[in-house]
């Protein structure tokens, strides 16, 4: 797990600092330091006028330029950093979270060109195919079966769209149209936040054929003969239209057996397997030991279509993570949906154990998150310092070499207590829940 995150942070770190250092050499700013992590340097070499190096704590890195802050030494270099144009000065700050958009769109463009997932075509967009027990969508009406034809203004939203829209609105009332069986209804869905991990939750699910990905050794789902590729129709005879229905089947058995209908190669076959208690996520629960995944078409995009699914894709996903951090702003969200190091490095090597292609759907996802939080308008932060360059290009001279050490101490101060919480975020996410 720890090997598969440093690989991840690794990637994301040279990526972004190879950013900045191409810019200020672009621009012929002389780079002293390049280094992969903070702290004592442990070994490297020395190409040209730059140390590259490998430093001793691995959580992040920097390019060292000459002059960097007013009052550094070479400060008056006419190659020093202070002494080239603001924009210029601001291109090369922008360099690091720019190559990781590029990153993150490349790596999805790449994955895309192999293998693009396309729902079957007989399947109908914005179906519910499970509706929880006690949930807010069953408060509401909702029914298995209905097709949400508008939620808070989107007209016949897709799945991705509604889950977006649920997450980023706990507490919040939402309007939702529905057809049911040619019969247009309303009502009203207020999704509730999920006490663990501070997002909303409406306890619905899409409809969708639902397939084996995976089979864990020694569980009786192998023991059983199913495998990965298998689509499940049915479990204890209710049909499976959601992965979240399985889930609810096998926990409400409390350890006894389930017979399972599913399909392969075109023919339907019988299980009865027997749960067995484990633990996911800190939490004691009930499973088979199958991992669940939506059954999709797979199909070979050309590259220009591939960088367009891919743009749309971080478009999507950058969309969710100003939801969020909006959200957390005006409290409707808990903070407790970000996540720290201790949770990336267990989500990284999960991701390694399902394959090449969550790996590197998860290092885009990352390398997307690592540029958006790096162009914050937070002191210390890339975003910060473009944000002091914006302003003395406005009022066209520099601002005082104290107010900069105020605003960048503010900034250590902040992002320390930022690192603080999701450590203890992360801590209080794996240990199991008491009550």
């Amino acid at each position: 797990m720890v090997l598969w995150f440093l690989l991840l942070i690794g990637v994301m770190i040279v990526i972004h600092e190879l950013g900045h250092y191409w810019a200020a050499r672009w621009f012929d700013i002389r780079v002293d330091t390049f280094s992969f992590g903070f702290g004592p340097r442990l070994f490297g070499f020395k190409k040209g006028e730059t140390d590259f190096r490998v430093s001793a704590i691995p959580f992040g890195g920097y390019v060292r330029m000459t002059g960097e802050q007013p009052g550094d030494a070479g400060a008056d270099d006419p190659r020093s950093f202070q002494a080239k144009p603001r924009w210029q000065r601001l291109i090369v700050v922008f360099g690091g979270p720019f190559m990781n958009l590029v990153l993150a769109v490349g790596l999805l463009t790449g994955l895309f060109m192999w293998r693009f997932p396309k729902t079957p075509p007989h399947e109908v967009s914005g179906v519910v195919g499970v509706v929880l027990p006690e949930s807010s969508a069953a408060r509401a009406g909702i029914q298995e079966g209905d097709r949400i034809t508008r939620l808070d203004g989107i007209a016949y939203p897709s799945w991705e769209d509604i889950a977006l829209k649920v997450l980023s609105s706990p507490g919040q009332p939402l309007r939702v149209s529905y057809d049911r069986n040619g019969v247009e209804k309303e009502t009203t869905l207020v999704p509730e936040m999920d006490k663990r991990d501070g997002i909303g939750s409406a306890g619905w699910g899409e409809q969708m054929e639902i397939q084996i990905g995976g089979v864990q050794p020694g569980m009786d789902a192998e023991r059983k003969g199913l495998r990965p590729g298998d689509v499940l129709v049915s479990i204890g005879g209710q049909p499976i239209r959601s992965s979240m229905k399985i889930r609810e089947v096998v926990k409400g058995s409390q350890g006894k057996p389930v017979d399972i209908v599913y399909r392969r190669a075109g023919k339907t076959q019988t299980a009865t397997v027997t749960p067995t208690e484990g633990e996911l996520e800190g939490q004691k629960t009930w499973m088979i030991g199958v991992q669940l995944e939506p059954r999709y078409v797979f199909v070979q995009l050309g590259p220009v279509e591939a960088v367009r699914e891919s743009i749309r894709a971080n478009v999507k996903s950058a969309s969710l993570i100003y939801q969020f951090l909006h959200g957390i702003i005006e409290r409707r969200m808990s903070p407790r949906s970000l996540e720290g190091p201790i949770r990336m490095a267990q989500i990284s090597g999960e991701a390694a154990k399902e394959g090449v292609i969550s790996y590197l759907s998860l290092m885009a996802m990352v390398s997307l998150n690592l540029a958006i939080f790096n162009l914050l308008p937070i002191p210390i932060l890339d975003g910060g310092s473009i944000l002091l360059l914006l302003v003395e290009m406005i009022f066209r001279r520099d601002l005082s070499l104290q107010v900069k050490e105020a605003v960048l101490k503010f900034g250590f101060v902040f992002l320390l207590m930022v690192v603080m919480f999701v450590l203890y975020n992360d801590i209080r996410k794996i240990m199991p829940m008491g009550g």
